[in-house]
C-alpha cells in the first residue's frame, strides 16, 4: 500500500508538473466545477471519504467477477439511471418522492442480491474477459470526470483526466491484490492529500 501511495504521489507530481508547465506557456485551461467549491468541513468529508467510498463500490467492487457483485452494480446503475430519467421529465413533491423511492428500492435490491448470491463463485466468462473487464472500469473512472468541467473541447478535456486514468489503474491494481477496501483506503488517502495541500496553498496565499 505505501508503495502504491509513493507512486501515485510521483506520477501526480509529474503530471501537476506537466499542466503546471503548460499553464506558464500561455495554455489556459477550462473551468473545473472543483475550483468553485468552498472547503467546508462537510464538502471535505465529502471529497476524502464519501466520493471515494461511492467510486470504489460503482467502479472496482465487480472486479472480483461475482455474480452477487455484478449483480448489485447493474441494479444500482439501473435504478440511479431510472431516477435521472425521471428527474429531467417531471418535477414537484411527488417526483421527488419517487425518485428518492426508486434510489432507496434499488439499494435494498443490491443488499438482497448481494446476500442471497454471496457463496457463488467468480463468473468463468468474466475471469476469462477480466483484463477488458478492467480497463472498461480504469477508462470509466477516467471518463467520468469530465463531468467536472463545464466547458472546453474533448480534445482538450481528454488529457486532463490522464491523472484519474492513472488513478484508476492503480486503484484497480490495488483493488485486485488486496481487496475493495484496500482500495478505498487508498483513494481516500489521495483525496485527502490532494485536499490538504489545496487548504495549505490557500492558507499560505491568504
Amino acid at each position: 500500500m505505501a508503495r502504491m501511495l509513493s507512486l501515485d504521489l510521483m506520477v501526480m507530481i509529474v503530471l501537476i508538473g506537466l499542466i503546471g508547465a503548460a499553464t506558464a506557456f500561455g495554455l489556459e485551461l477550462p473551468d473545473n466545477a472543483l475550483n468553485s467549491l468552498e472547503l467546508t468541513a462537510g464538502t471535505i468529508a465529502l471529497l476524502v471519504l464519501v466520493a471515494p467510498l461511492m467510486e470504489e463500490i460503482a467502479f472496482r467492487s465487480w472486479l472480483s467477477g461475482k455474480p452477487g457483485h455484478v449483480l448489485a452494480i447493474v441494479i444500482l446503475f439501473g435504478g440511479v439511471l431510472v431516477s435521472a430519467m425521471l428527474a429531467e421529465t417531471r418535477t414537484g413533491d411527488a417526483a421527488d418522492m419517487a425518485v428518492a423511492l426508486i434510489v432507496l428500492g434499488a439499494g435494498l435490491l443490491a443488499l438482497v442480491a448481494l446476500f442471497l448470491l454471496r457463496k457463488r463463485a467468480p463468473m468463468a466468462r468474466f475471469a476469462r474477459l477480466f483484463p477488458v473487464f478492467f480497463w472498461l472500469s480504469t477508462v470509466s473512472f477516467a471518463l467520468i470526470h469530465l463531468a467536472n468541467y463545464t466547458e472546453g473541447a474533448l480534445a482538450i478535456l481528454l488529457p486532463l483526466v490522464i491523472p484519474q486514468f492513472v488513478l484508476g489503474s492503480i486503484l484497480g491494481y490495488v483493488r485486485v491484490h488486496y481487496g475493495l477496501w484496500s482500495a478505498i483506503a487508498l483513494h481516500m488517502l489521495h483525496n485527502g492529500l490532494i485536499v490538504a495541500v489545496v487548504v495549505t496553498a490557500a492558507e499560505n496565499a491568504a
